[in-house]
């Protein structure tokens, strides 16, 4: 089973809901977040964190002020999360020690991305820290993310490009119920605006090709999850 060296990712956030979506999104992705809801609490942490990903609108302190605090007494990876999305903003923040700016709303594939490119310029012990391409095994499924090969008790399954992304998604955390927007956006794009239908549609190809309907349960209001089952 897959299972990643893990990354630590301080997370600086107050609003619950995007704080939820952020920390789901970095531990399904292999990184081990830690949330803290204030500038103080960030401040105050004891932990060493790899990376920081600090809001600006805190309820006690200015982020900017967090930031420059955070900077001047250690070099750690900043990536600002913000709404404010003017230039200007984004100029303050990065002389103020910012390593990179995310806007929102964003996409986990997108702050990914930021994520891994900060740590590749800021430290190489971080990026090699990035989860591997290992091979993944979930009951009788064997995913290989290397050759992009699936098989079912030791017969291959062939795959579209999309279902295979589909299928690797689900297997990485099985049982876990994966939500329909967080599989759009790390399945498709980031702010995903074609139809939700397509979702389902690749579910239903999948559970076709697999051979075993049951093997993807589709939880009511929610999503989807691979469900772990012996081959035969």
């Amino acid at each position: 089973m897959w299972n990643p060296v893990r990354v630590q990712v301080l997370v600086v956030e107050d609003d619950g809901s995007i704080a939820d979506a952020v920390m789901s999104g970095l531990s399904r992705q292999g990184f081990q977040p830690t949330l803290v809801t204030t500038g103080r609490a960030a401040l105050d942490h004891d932990g060493t964190p790899d990376l920081v990903l600090l809001d600006l609108g805190l309820p006690d302190l200015d982020g900017t002020e967090v930031c420059r605090q955070l900077r001047d007494r250690s070099n750690v990876p900043i990536i600002i999360m913000s709404a404010r999305s003017d230039e200007v903003d984004r100029v303050l923040l990065l002389e103020s020690g910012a390593d990179d700016y995310v806007v929102k709303p964003f996409g986990m594939r997108e702050l990914v991305a930021r994520i891994r490119a900060v740590a590749r310029r800021s430290s190489p012990d971080v990026t090699s820290q990035e989860p591997a391409d290992d091979v993944i095994e979930a009951g009788a499924i064997r995913i290989d993310p290397r050759t992009r090969r699936v098989t079912v008790d030791g017969d291959e399954v062939a795959l579209t490009p999309k279902e295979f992304d589909l299928l690797r998604h689900l297997a990485a955390d099985p049982g876990a119920v994966m939500r329909r927007r967080d599989i759009l956006e790390e399945v498709w794009e980031p702010n995903w605006f074609g139809s939700a239908k397509t979702l389902d549609v690749h579910v239903a190809s999948l559970r076709r090709k697999l051979g075993h309907a049951d093997w993807i349960e589709a939880v009511r209001g929610v999503g989807f999850r691979l469900v772990e089952r012996p081959g035969v």
